[in-house]
């Protein structure tokens, strides 16, 4: 039958059944930033939205009109947000007369997280499927005059189709936390020198002297916290954000509640309260086998707070249900000291322009070896972890 590739400005366009049985049968690798309901909430709640910077543009691929590929898609007039980096191109574009905005970026809003961004279904063809939705995009960004393509975070196996495409391909990195099958946090500690580790059990104590009690609320909880549970971690994260110079609000409130509402199975909310009171709070996203740290608040500020409940209590749930990886989000050195390890990330990119693609093909052909390289020194003259340590 004959492949049609339809454009969609809204993910309610498309029936939340078909849009999730493209990731039904991978759910490892196609995080929650991908399922309907996650950019239902960003659209609905008009966190991404054209007003926002985020036009959506998804690619729905069909074959006699069943769902078979798609790519969640937007039109961006700017980079905040996206998490791309690529500030610097935009920026050399201008300096050349050269038009870098809108542009057209495959990905989860405001989610620099790793997983699908190609959505196949089982059993289909993803290259064919890859090529399909290339040249509808490709066909998007000429008529529209959009002048590339960013396809962000998509994991490395999928960058590589992407690179067989002819799309270039950057690498960068993050922080995350591996399970090495680990039994317990004691476990993880041992991986550590003695002053490490005598180190992260002063943090760990510290809420207990400061009369604070952290803990996770998931699945029911969530649920039966509804949009009053949302509503004040909202709070909490809203004036943390704002209380920062540099400080950048992505999302609202109703974004929050749409999460709440509409994926309490995957929301998990992290809280910290002193005499009664939830004094900070973390809203984490979950999959099967990885946690994803996301949005932080909090009203009051105590030492090692932030830590133990961004990074410390979520390593200890991981242990305990067995999750193979935490993402806690972009940036963070801190975060090499108490456990997380630099991991790969990966975009793939196509210029309209042929200058601009000339230009940044030579700029990626030095910066790719490079950073890769950088890791692996990084690594090796920083041995925080004994690598050689087993759970006991």
């Amino acid at each position: 039958m004959t492949l049609e590739v339809r454009q969609h400005g809204s993910i309610d366009e498309i029936p939340a059944a078909e849009w999730d049985a493209l990731i039904a049968h991978e759910p490892v690798r196609a995080s929650p930033f991908v399922c309907h309901a996650f950019l239902a909430a960003a659209e609905g709640s008009g966190s991404a939205s054209a007003r926002s910077g985020w036009r959506p543009r998804h690619l729905a691929l069909r074959r006699g009109g069943r769902l078979v590929a798609a790519l969640p898609a937007y039109e961006r007039d700017r980079s905040d947000g996206d998490f791309g980096r690529d500030w610097e191109w935009a920026s050399a574009a201008r300096a050349a007369g050269l038009r870098y905005y809108p542009k057209l970026v495959v990905g989860a809003p405001f989610s620099p997280t790793t997983g699908r961004r190609l959505l196949a279904a089982q059993g289909e063809d993803r290259v064919a499927c890859g090529r399909a939705l290339l040249d509808a995009a490709l066909d998007l960004c000429a008529g529209e005059r959009l002048s590339s393509i960013h396809v962000l975070f998509p994991d490395e196996e999928e960058a590589a189709e992407w690179e067989g495409l002819g799309l270039l391909s950057r690498v960068d990195f993050q922080f995350h936390w591996r399970n090495a099958g680990y039994r317990t946090f004691d476990d993880f500690l041992a991986r550590f020198d003695s002053k490490r580790r005598n180190a992260i059990r002063r943090e760990r104590a510290a809420p207990a002297r400061q009369g604070i009690e952290i803990r996770t609320l998931s699945g029911a909880e969530v649920a039966a916290g509804g949009q009053r549970l949302a509503a004040e971690v909202f709070a909490l994260y809203r004036d943390t954000v704002d209380s920062m110079d540099w400080g950048m609000r992505f999302v609202n409130a109703a974004f929050f509640g749409r999460l709440v509402a509409g994926m309490p199975g995957a929301v998990e909310v992290v809280e910290a309260r002193r005499e009664g009171r939830r004094v900070a709070a973390a809203l984490n996203l979950a999959s099967s086998q990885r946690l994803y740290g996301r949005y932080w608040g909090c009203s009051e500020s105590h030492p090692f707070l932030h830590f133990n409940v961004c990074l410390y209590h979520s390593v200890e749930r991981c242990i305990e249900r067995g999750l193979a990886l935490f993402e806690g989000g972009a940036g963070g050195d801190h975060k090499l000291t108490r456990g997380f390890e630099p991991a790969i990330t990966c975009s793939a990119h196509r210029f309209l322009d042929r200058r601009l693609e000339a230009a940044v093909r030579r700029q990626l052909a030095a910066e790719g070896p490079a950073r890769r390289a950088a890791l692996e020194r990084w690594r090796a003259a920083r041995p925080v972890l004994r690598r050689d340590a087993a759970p006991a």
